[in-house]
């Protein structure tokens, strides 16, 4: 089992497929262990702008991608090696560097940015639209 060091350089290779985005978008967290990017700025935030992440854990490194969560067809065509990285709707765990697979992440992560266009409402209306379960954070970023 990977330990020490080795995730230590997943974590800095998926980070280094993120933070271009948090150049356009926002950061909302970056430290050693925890990186993420969000749709809006500090204080209009709620779960439905959150962009996506990298976290150590302790058995791998994740990597969060929230967009496939509400435009799941970003999905098709995606390899099964990659598929198999896949915890629950929007999350890939690794726990070593695999080029072809991060690669494959890189092109994902570049069409889930182009399907949002930074838009922070973007979340909200495709879940709408998909007729997903209504959560807190929707209705609160209704009411704003």
């Amino acid at each position: 089992m990977a330990r020490g060091g080795e995730f230590e350089r997943v974590f800095e290779r998926l980070k280094g497929i993120l933070a271009p985005y948090g150049r356009r978008l926002h950061v909302c967290a970056d430290d050693a262990r925890d990186f993420g990017v969000d749709l809006a700025p500090e204080g209009q935030r709620d779960p439905t702008t959150w962009f996506g992440g990298v976290r150590i854990n302790k058995r791998y490194v994740s990597y969060y991608f929230m967009p496939i969560y509400v435009e799941p067809a970003l999905l098709e065509g995606i390899s099964p090696a990659l598929r198999r990285r896949m915890q629950g709707t929007s999350c890939f765990n690794f726990s070593s560097v695999d080029e072809a697979l991060f690669a494959e992440l890189a092109e994902l992560t570049r069409l889930g940015f182009e399907r949002t266009a930074g838009d922070p409402g973007w979340g909200v209306a495709r879940r709408e639209e998909h007729g997903m379960a209504h959560r807190k954070a929707m209705s609160e970023a209704r009411q704003r």
